[in-house]
């Protein structure tokens, strides 16, 4: 239970979800969390649920991915609150299904400046932080429609497929630092946000997974827990598929 002690870690989009399995998991295995998201009452809420009786081990911040100044409030709130900050999952993101032709500017520049620059702004602020600690864990979230099309969903495809290659060029500009970058790419999870996907959709989605079925948060969790620890310390600028098998078909 102690495959993060002494670590301190910044999760986006940590508030529910994915991001939120990810905080307890970190801080069942020793790391000290710092919850990031808009969220910012049920970030408060999960992180005094998981700080639980005694020594904080868990903070909230107000973080939005798309500003500078939030970034750097969040990691000033790693170091004042912890001493530092060696992990960052890049884990904020938004969903959405419309097709190419179908998708407005407006729509087109709120999902990119979420899923692709928040990640860029999240590393760009974290890095400097993990070289005063000698070495760091970066672990972008992306999907697997960051490596293969659909019929659909063309800006989340296309974030996401940006997620893949910042996190391969910053794993070769950081690797002689020790500080680690890698990708997760779940497929259907079973989260709020697949909300929007409709119940027969999603149903049909099931049969052509060879699994039969969704995927749990926490099986996206134990891939960034490994990524994020120790012992994936020869682990850099490499792509984790967590989708029942589906992009093996």
């Amino acid at each position: 239970m102690d495959r993060l002690k002494g670590k301190v870690a910044l999760i986006s989009g940590g508030a529910r979800g994915q991001g939120a399995t990810e905080a307890r998991l970190f801080v069942r295995e020793g790391a000290k969390v710092v919850v990031g998201d808009v969220l910012d009452e049920q970030a408060r809420q999960l992180a005094r649920e998981i700080s639980g009786q005694g020594d904080a081990r868990a903070v909230a911040v107000h973080l939005d991915v798309t500003r500078a100044a939030d970034w750097r409030a969040a990691v000033d709130t790693c170091i004042r609150e912890f001493g530092g900050l060696d992990i960052l999952v890049n884990n904020a993101g938004i969903f959405n299904m419309s097709g190419l032709e179908d998708t407005s500017e407006e729509l087109w520049d709120s999902i990119v400046n979420i899923n692709q620059k928040g990640v860029w702004l999240g590393m760009k602020t974290a890095v400097p932080a993990m070289r005063q600690r000698g070495s760091g864990s970066i672990v972008n979230i992306s999907s697997v429609a960051g490596l293969t099309g659909s019929t659909g969903s063309t800006a989340y495809h296309g974030t996401k497929g940006a997620v893949r290659l910042l996190s391969k060029a910053a794993a070769v500009q950081y690797a002689a630092e020790n500080i680690r970058v890698n990708s997760v790419h779940p497929g259907l999870i079973a989260t709020q946000m697949i909300d929007i996907i409709p119940p027969e959709q999603r149903q049909a989605f099931h049969a052509v997974v060879p699994m039969r079925r969704e995927g749990r948060p926490e099986e996206v969790a134990n891939v960034v827990l490994f990524l994020a620890s120790d012992d994936s310390s020869y682990v850099t600028g490499a792509e984790f598929v967590v989708d029942g098998g589906l992009n093996a078909v």
